[in-house]
């Protein structure tokens, strides 16, 4: 069983920069790829950054590119996403997922996800 907890979130103008932490709790954390997902009011749940349960390899949605880094530290069950040159539309509620996937196709584990919000 992995718990996950958001932070970091918040109002900020546009161009501005925000690090989002996901830390865990749970032993099997560090085997885990970690994943970053957003939800914007009327939209559907979009993928924004994963990582490799090493933190080798990381990859990220077409908007993402560039402007935000997904990283992590093991020792602190800890994930990031260092979210920079922000925009209006990256206003959402981020979400951070591991673990396997269940019968939905889904992640087994989610936190409660870390509102944020961009001004123009």
């Amino acid at each position: 069983q992995v718990q996950l907890v958001e932070s970091g979130g918040g109002l900020v103008q546009a161009g501005g920069s925000l690090r989002l932490s996901c830390a865990a709790s749970g032993r099997t954390f560090s085997s885990y790829d970690v994943n970053w997902f957003r939800q914007a009011p009327g939209k559907e749940r979009e993928f924004v950054a994963h990582i490799t349960w090493s933190g080798f390899i990381s990859s990220y949605a077409d908007f993402a590119k560039g402007r935000f880094t997904i990283s992590r530290d093991n020792a602190k069950s800890t994930v990031y996403l260092q979210m920079n040159s922000l925009k209006p539309d990256d206003t959402a509620l981020y979400y951070c997922a591991t673990g396997p996937r269940v019968s939905t196709g889904d992640y087994a584990y989610w936190g409660q996800g870390t509102q944020v919000t961009v001004s123009s």
